[in-house]
């Protein structure tokens, strides 16, 4: 297999075309590295960076028998990698937004103290509590606030009633407000979201 090892990318994405565990290989072990570090400069994530490069290999290898051996196979393989940043960045806006949608709910009608806290140990503390959510609880409530499902979309998933959907929400969205009233941070929060 060394005449494959040492052939071209037209030669190789040919033989992938067929189904060549080699080929695949050698065309991971040519652009593996050199895709990483593109990813990684936008990313600065190792692990992040290295998820998207097994899905853009991944990607590769399902759409092996459609591979077009007169367009360069580099520029393929780079496209395919920057359309996983740009999805991996949405999500994080996605995810931030979800976040900064919540606080804002949490905080509203309560303008009165000002205290300084950093915003990010008040996502921190989103997140715990989330965590701390019970199970299906939490499925639903980032199902609908963190990934924007409909409530009828995750009623179907979960084989539930919209109703019972909306009462995990409500549920969860109470148990938020008073977890932060405890603690009078939504003060803090209006602080931090609307003066600071």
């Amino acid at each position: 297999m060394k005449h494959l090892e040492l052939g071209t990318d037209k030669e190789l994405v040919i033989a992938l075309s067929n189904s060549s565990t080699d080929a695949f290989k050698y065309l991971f072990d040519r652009y593996s590295q050199k895709l990483y570090h593109f990813v990684l400069s936008y990313l600065k994530s190792p692990s992040e960076s290295e998820e998207i490069i097994q899905e853009v290999f991944i990607k590769i290898w399902e759409n092996r028998g459609k591979l077009d051996s007169e367009k360069s196979f580099k520029s393929y393989l780079f496209t395919i990698a920057f359309n996983g940043i740009k999805r991996h960045f949405n999500k994080k806006m996605q995810e931030e937004k979800y976040k900064h949608d919540l606080i804002e709910w949490i905080s509203d009608d309560r303008p009165d103290v000002e205290v300084k806290v950093e915003f990010e140990k008040l996502i921190e503390k989103l997140d715990r509590l989330i965590a701390d959510f019970p199970e299906k609880r939490r499925v639903i409530f980032i199902q609908r606030k963190k990934e924007g499902k409909s409530i009828n979309e995750i009623a179907e998933l979960l084989a539930i009633s919209p109703k019972t959907v909306k009462n995990h929400i409500t549920e969860g969205m109470n148990s938020l407000r008073k977890s932060f009233e405890e603690e009078d941070l939504s003060a803090l929060l209006f602080y931090v979201l609307f003066i600071s």
